[in-house]
C-alpha cells in the first residue's frame, strides 16, 4: 500500500524515479481505508532531503500511511524555501489538538549546545510532553534521541573527543523484540555526531531498556514504555551518499576532517560508498509501523492516551 502524501510534495517525484510507489492526497481520498496518521517533526536543515529519506523507508509498509509535517513556531529554517514550509508544514500550535498513530522527531545541528541553550528548547519540551498523550509510538532520532532521553528520563549527554562519523556494526541485545524481527545478530548503522549517551546511565534507569549497542560507537537504540518510545542515536534513514556529501562539505572548509569509518571501498573516497545498512533500515521501519503502531493504535484515533 502506498504512502498518502500532500499534493506536489517534491519527494513524490524524486521517489517515483526510484520506482517507489507513493500516492498524493487527491488519489488517496478515493480509497475507503483508515490510514495510519504519521507526523514528522523535521528539525534537519535540508528539509526536502530528510523528507525524502524518511518517506523512502516508510513506503515499504503494506499499510496506507498519511504523512503530515510539523514545524516549530519558535524557529525559522534558513536552508529551505519559505514557500515549501508554508505549503507542506504546520506549526505545532496548529496541530496540538490532533492525535497521531506514530511520530518521528529528527536530529538537529545543535548537539554541541546545552539543551536549555537551544533557542527552541521550550517548544521542544512541550512537544515531547504532548507526544506521550497524543501519539501511539514515537521514534526519536540522533539529537532528538539524546534530547528526549534527557527530558523524559534525565539522561545526560557527553562530548566526544572527535566526531563519531561513519557506518558502525550494532549488536541486538534483545533480539526477541518485534522491532528486530527478521534482523541478523549484527546490523550496520550510520552515525554522525559529536556527543554520546552512555550505557551505564541507561542501565541505571529501570524505565529504559538498552536494545542495541556497538563496541565502537556505544549506545545506538533504547526503548521505553513498551515501545511507545524508541531512541535511535544514529541515522538509519540516511541515503547512500549522505556521509559522502557531509565529508566533502567539511573537507572543503577544514583540513582536520577524518574519513567516515567503514564507508568507502578500501577507505578510498575516490570510490563509491559501501551501502551496508539499507536492508535493516527498511526492516526496522516496517517493524515499527506494523508492531508498535498498527498493532497497538486504536481504530478510533481519538482514543489514544
Amino acid at each position: 500500500m502506498p504512502l498518502r502524501l500532500p499534493d506536489k510534495l517534491p519527494a513524490i517525484e524524486l521517489l517515483k524515479h526510484e520506482n517507489i510507489f507513493v500516492m498524493d492526497d487527491s488519489r488517496a481520498h478515493m480509497q475507503d481505508i483508515r490510514p495510519l496518521k504519521i507526523v514528522i517533526l523535521n528539525l534537519m536543515p535540508l528539509k526536502i532531503t530528510t523528507e525524502t529519506d524518511l518517506i523512502r523507508l516508510l513506503s515499504n509498509t503494506p499499510l496506507q500511511l498519511e504523512i503530515s509535517f510539523m514545524k516549530l513556531k519558535s524557529h525559522t529554517p534558513k536552508n529551505t524555501p519559505i514557500e515549501h514550509m508554508m505549503m507542506f508544514y504546520r506549526d505545532f500550535a496548529e496541530m496540538h489538538n490532533e492525535k497521531f498513530d506514530g511520530m518521528i522527531i529528527t536530529g538537529a545541528p545543535v548537539e554541541q549546545l546545552e539543551y536549555e541553550d537551544v533557542t527552541y528548547w521550550d517548544e521542544m519540551t512541550e512537544i515531547f510532553a504532548w507526544a506521550r498523550t497524543h501519539v501511539t509510538s514515537t521514534l526519536y532520532i540522533c539529537w532528538a534521541a539524546q534530547a528526549g532521553l534527557y527530558y523524559h528520563y534525565g539522561i545526560p549527554k557527553y562530548p566526544l573527543q572527535k566526531k563519531m562519523f561513519g557506518i558502525f556494526p550494532q549488536h541486538t541485545l534483545t533480539p526477541q523484540l518485534p522491532i528486530f524481527r527478521g534482523f541478523d545478530d549484527v546490523f550496520q548503522m550510520p552515525h554522525s555526531r559529536h556527543t554520546e549517551i552512555r550505557r551505564e546511565d541507561i542501565l541505571k534507569n529501570p524505565q529504559l531498556t538498552l536494545i542495541a549497542e556497538s563496541p565502537e560507537c556505544g549506545v545506538s537504540m533504547v526503548m521505553a514504555r513498551n515501545g511507545r518510545e524508541f531512541f535511535i542515536t544514529g541515522h538509519l534513514e540516511y541515503a547512500p551518499d549522505t556521509l559522502d556529501r557531509e565529508y566533502r562539505r567539511d573537507r572543503d572548509v577544514r583540513d582536520d576532517v577524518d574519513l567516515p569509518c567503514h564507508y568507502y571501498f578500501h577507505d578510498d573516497p575516490k570510490q563509491h560508498p559501501m551501502v551496508t545498512w539499507r536492508a535493516h533500515a527498511n526492516l526496522l521501519y516496517n517493524n515499527w509501523i506494523n508492531y508498535y503502531v498498527y498493532q497497538e493504535t486504536p481504530y478510533d484515533i481519538n482514543k489514544i492516551e
